[in-house]
């Protein structure tokens, strides 16, 4: 693929981590990203981040943070046939978020397989934004509107540190970070979950909820509905999340390769749909020297 030492232990690495989880990672796809982004190797914090989701892993993404000076990545992802044009609002609201609110470095989610996932922009940590500036964004679906005075209500304005959109499924994630033990009561959980129109979570649910650090829902255009809501939680135990609930995310926790020092560090996340819960793993295989700690991942 590459004599660029770096570039090969970055596909090896990827390729390891997807067969933990029984994935292929086919090289062209690595190739066409590496292409696209060639400073990933020195310039990312780097994750791989697989999701169990109906009873079964079908991806690995690949995801990694952008610096600022690289550009908008949405807009690299088509101009390297990443992603594809549309005249959906989703084409328009990455730019749109760039020119309203500070951000402090952007974000690509990469399916080794499927291939550009979604684009991040990360807030500065020190300055998590307000639900108001958001909801003024032009392109911003009307759901977030629609559901202002509910999130107001459990305490999460003032803490977005991220925003994620899913080009592809032309949905987005809010990431409510910087929240304290009292958001994650389990009373309190039930509650929102049921105000957000949500089906009881189940115990197992609930007791890793009562774990987290953040959540994140997820929202469309086309409804006001939320779709789904998960719960993270940042951790270094590969057994922060019980091997039974799905065993291949077991291994990556404790086996995915990572470059830096100490121990590997992971996020796990579950998510709450009107269909059942699943559950969610990233791992970090890289760290830029200044590290973005942005919470993890909705799918």
């Amino acid at each position: 693929m590459s004599t660029n030492p770096g570039i090969e232990r970055l596909c090896a690495a990827a390729e390891e981590a997807a067969g933990l989880v029984g994935v292929d990672c086919p090289p062209e796809k690595m190739t066409a990203l590496l292409t696209a982004f060639p400073n990933v190797v020195t310039d990312s914090t780097v994750v791989f981040n697989a999701v169990n989701k109906g009873g079964s892993i079908r991806d690995l993404s690949f995801d990694f943070t952008v610096p600022l000076a690289e550009g908008n990545p949405y807009e690299r992802a088509l101009e390297h046939g990443l992603a594809e044009e549309t005249d959906h609002p989703v084409r328009g609201m990455f730019a749109d978020l760039l020119t309203a609110l500070p951000v402090d470095c952007y974000g690509v989610d990469y399916g080794v397989n499927s291939g550009f996932n979604k684009s991040y922009a990360v807030f500065p940590m020190g300055r998590l934004q307000e639900l108001g500036p958001l909801a003024s964004v032009p392109a911003m679906s009307t759901a977030l509107s629609r559901w202002m005075d509910v999130l107001v209500e459990y305490g999460l304005d003032g803490k977005v540190s991220t925003v994620a959109i899913d080009h592809a499924n032309r949905t987005w994630n809010v990431y409510f970070n910087g929240l304290s033990p009292e958001h994650f009561e389990r009373a309190t959980v039930q509650a929102m979950l049921r105000d957000f129109g949500l089906p009881e979570p189940s115990g197992q649910l609930l007791d890793f909820a009562a774990t987290s650090s953040a959540l994140y829902p997820t929202f469309g255009w086309d409804a006001a509905e939320i779709e789904r809501v998960s719960f993270s939680t940042r951790t270094t135990d590969p057994a922060a999340l019980p091997s039974h609930v799905e065993p291949k995310l077991g291994v990556l926790a404790a086996k995915a390769p990572y470059s830096y020092e100490g121990d590997r560090k992971l996020v796990f996340a579950g998510a709450l749909t009107a269909d059942g819960e699943y559950f969610k793993l990233a791992t970090y295989y890289q760290l830029a020297t200044a590290a973005h700690d942005r919470v993890r991942r909705g799918s």
